[in-house]
C-alpha cells in the first residue's frame, strides 16, 4: 500500500513499515519483483539509489488488499479474541 501512490525508496518503505526488518523488507520486495507486482530500478550515483513502484498489476492489487485490510481493522478484537483462545487450548 505504500508505493500506490508513487514510487520510493527502500530506506522510505522501511521506515513507514512499522517493525520489519531491512532482511525481510528485502526479500519481500525481492518476491513482489518476481511476481511481478514491484519494479526496482537503479540510478548510477553514489550511492547507487534503488527505487520500487507498482507495475500495472501491482496496482490492480491494491483495492483488494485495501478491502482485506479494512476488514482486518473491522474485526481485529475478534481476531484478538480467538487467538487467545486458541494460545488457551480453548475450542
Amino acid at each position: 500500500m505504500s508505493l500506490r501512490r508513487q514510487s520510493l525508496r527502500f530506506s522510505e518503505l522501511k521506515r513507514g513499515i512499522d517493525g520489519i526488518s531491512q532482511r525481510m523488507l528485502t526479500l519481500t520486495l525481492r518476491n513482489l519483483e518476481r511476481d511481478g507486482l514491484v519494479t526496482r530500478t537503479v540510478t548510477p550515483s553514489i550511492p547507487p539509489r534503488v527505487d520500487y513502484e507498482l507495475t500495472a498489476m501491482g496496482h490492480s492489487l491494491a483495492e483488494p488488499v485495501e478491502a482485506l485490510g479494512t476488514w482486518a481493522f473491522r474485526h481485529i478484537d475478534r481476531i484478538a479474541g480467538a487467538q487467545a483462545r486458541y494460545d488457551a487450548g480453548e475450542p
